[in-house]
């Protein structure tokens, strides 16, 4: 570790709304925009960073100290780190019997910037405070904190855009998996088509833990090429960025909603939502972490689940096509759909991530039982 570095400060964070927060870089030598938001999970940094839903995004980190047990290619979310940057308290040499790489390693590797050094609790207390915020990130101390202010507010942001293309695989693929350190996997009797509009593998692997066969599928691809492969359930993935940017997937999903049974997750869920009509809302500062309880309201049964979204959708305008089935304590915000007439339910959260650990497991068996249950 430069320790000069350390004591000097000279990289920073820019926000739009002219705060500026010194820190030195950890990562990459990037200069580059995004929008910043904070996570609460303890751990879990390498599925944070390689978990696509957070294209476009800097990661604050509300646990101070990250790095720990270092990164290995098994607890891989996705194919790269997709975060647009990260931002520590303090950054720890990786000392764990699975670590592959140091974190710091990692993120110079895949051209990440990151900051450590940051006092990331004023950070988060503004965050909540003024909600989520464009901003910019300087490590080569070439641009002046005003100019970075400047270039914050000149980004165009997430709103609006479609980020889920971005990160899609560009051709379909079998997803292949036989299980970890000897697990058994049930056999793979159903065959399911996923959406990728950012999908991670564990939910890939929940699937196939469900008995399902998985084809993944480029996220623009039409809803009657999905039909022509004959699956008995469509999945849609979760994914980054604005639910009404991408209206391609609004539109197919209206077109597969009465013709196969369909599950959603995340960015899924809220394709569901505009699919039905309604609308969806950004919230103040997203819901990100692993301790985030949601209610089931037809049992009252509280799931503690892990989540990543800006976007929720809201309630007006869907009540008469689908049922809320889950609802978030912490604000009340619709965590969960199912479709009163047709076979399609959803959740905001990820049921895949464990963080109960395994209170919403059974939501990937639950579609496993509404596909046999539609023939």
């Amino acid at each position: 570790m430069n320790f000069k570095e350390q004591r000097e400060k000279k990289a920073f964070l820019a926000l739009a709304n002219g705060s500026v927060f010194y820190g030195y870089s950890v990562g990459a030598p990037v200069d580059t925009c995004g929008e910043v938001v904070f996570n609460t999970g303890l751990s879990g940094y390498q599925e944070i960073l390689s978990d696509p839903s957070y294209s476009g995004q800097f990661v604050v980190m509300t646990a101070p100290e990250i790095g720990n047990y270092g990164v290995n290619e098994d607890d891989m979310e996705s194919r790269n780190f997709f975060a647009a940057g990260f931002i520590v308290r303090e950054l720890n040499e990786a000392s764990n019997w699975r670590s592959q790489e140091s974190l710091q390693a990692a993120l110079v590797r895949r051209n990440i910037p990151a900051l450590a050094g940051i006092d990331t609790r004023t950070l988060t207390l503004l965050l909540r405070e003024n909600g989520a915020q464009k901003a910019f990130i300087c490590t080569s101390g070439k641009i002046e904190p005003n100019t970075a202010v400047e270039k914050a507010n000149s980004w165009q942001g997430i709103d609006n855009q479609d980020y889920a293309s971005v990160v899609s695989c560009e051709k379909p693929y079998e997803f292949n998996f036989e299980g970890f350190d000897g697990e058994k996997l049930p056999p793979a009797d159903l065959r399911v088509v996923a959406y990728d509009f950012g999908v991670k593998y564990n939910i890939l692997r929940s699937l196939r833990r469900a008995g399902m066969q998985v084809s993944v599928v480029p996220s623009k691809t039409s809803a009657e090429e999905v039909l022509a492969m004959k699956p008995d359930g469509v999945f849609l993935s979760n994914g980054p960025g604005d639910p009404s940017a991408v209206g391609y997937a609004i539109e197919n999903t209206r077109k597969l909603i009465g013709k196969v049974p369909i599950m959603g997750i995340c960015l899924g869920h809220q394709i569901i939502g505009l699919a039905l009509g309604g609308k969806t809302q950004k919230l103040k500062f997203g819901h990100h972490g692993c301790n985030q309880p949601v209610m089931d309201c037809s049992s009252h049964a509280v799931e503690i689940s892990s989540q990543n979204h800006n976007y929720m959708v809201m309630p007006q305008g869907i009540e008469d096509k689908a049922q809320i089935t889950y609802q978030n304590l912490n604000d009340g915000s619709v965590e969960g759909l199912r479709l009163k007439n047709e076979k399609v339910f959803s959740v905001q959260f990820h049921p895949e991530a464990a963080p109960g650990p395994h209170d919403s497991l059974h939501l990937f068996k639950e579609f496993r039982k509404l596909i046999l249950n539609s023939r």
